[in-house]
């Protein structure tokens, strides 16, 4: 084999309805089957929402729906990483309080959301914001990044960070610098495709990406919001760069509509095209581990 494993997620839902696609699960039976079905094929890293507003008017996401549709999940596949969202928009509202579920959920599913920034991540190429995404950025200060840092190292989880932004890579990389980042976890580089934020899915936005990453040493994995990470091609310049993928109905759009397995299964037939497999759980762990 001529590449490492490359670390498959499924980020199953988002805030997809299913006006948009039909398929997208909803309920926590729904997500749990998704989650298993893709986690036979071969996905160490699943993210999910619940069946409520990503904007929500007093910062809070109930953990319970969550707890119903991972527990299923975890007890099949042990090392499987799960972690869910946080509630965005809500002015006023303590990080503390938004991401409560989030320090909760911890110990069921081994992973924690960093998100070390604020962005406008609702306007579509048409110039409109759909309903779900509001016309609000989403906002982290400084100190929100570095609760959600400090907590997760007490909590000792895997943090993911999500990348909006370049300014958000600079925040991580200088926070472990200065010591005050949790050890291992992945960098999640989000790029825009029909939602007009942060990077386009080029060779040169990921060449970007890469040079701020570099001295971090960190995993990183690439995703399109509103596109196609497969099709676009920047999955194959992730992994031939050694880089991981995700995929899923939260962030795909496009004439068609896919199941979340359906997705899955097409990164697994360029994954293998590239002489490579997917990363099992426990090779998911180690590899993002302290």
């Amino acid at each position: 084999m001529d590449r490492p494993p490359v670390i498959v997620e499924v980020a199953v839902n988002g805030a997809t309805p299913r006006s948009v696609n039909p398929r997208v699960p909803r309920t926590p039976a729904e997500i749990t089957a998704d989650a298993l079905a893709c986690a036979r094929l071969g996905a160490a890293i699943v993210h999910n929402h619940n069946d409520e507003p990503m904007f929500t008017a007093d910062g809070v996401h109930a953990a319970g729906p969550y707890r119903a549709a991972w527990g299923p999940v975890r007890e099949r596949y042990p090392d499987l990483l799960l972690y869910p969202t946080m509630a965005a928009g809500a002015r006023g509202i303590p990080v503390e309080r938004r991401w409560a579920h989030v320090a909760e959920l911890a110990g069921l599913g081994g992973m924690t959301l960093i998100d070390p920034g604020s962005v406008n991540v609702g306007l579509t190429a048409a110039g409109c914001c759909p309903g779900p995404a509001a016309a609000e950025p989403y906002q982290n200060s400084i100190a929100d990044t570095e609760y959600m840092c400090a907590r997760t190292r007490e909590l000792g989880a895997l943090p993911s960070f999500s990348i909006f932004e370049p300014g958000f890579l600079r925040t991580v990389a200088t926070l472990q610098r200065a010591g005050r980042l949790p050890a291992g976890g992945i960098v999640k580089l989000y790029f825009g495709g029909d939602l007009q934020f942060g990077l386009p899915p080029t060779p040169t936005a990921l060449e970007a990406y890469l040079e701020l990453l570099a001295p971090t040493g960190l995993a990183w994995s690439v995703a399109v919001l509103g596109g196609d990470v497969v099709g676009s091609g920047l999955a194959e310049l992730a992994i031939r760069r050694g880089g991981h993928v995700r995929v899923g109905l939260e962030d795909h759009a496009g004439p068609r509509r896919p199941s979340n397995t359906e997705l899955v299964e097409e990164l697994l037939v360029l994954v293998d095209r590239l002489g490579t497999r997917p990363a099992t759980g426990a090779e998911t762990r180690s590899l993002l581990g302290p």
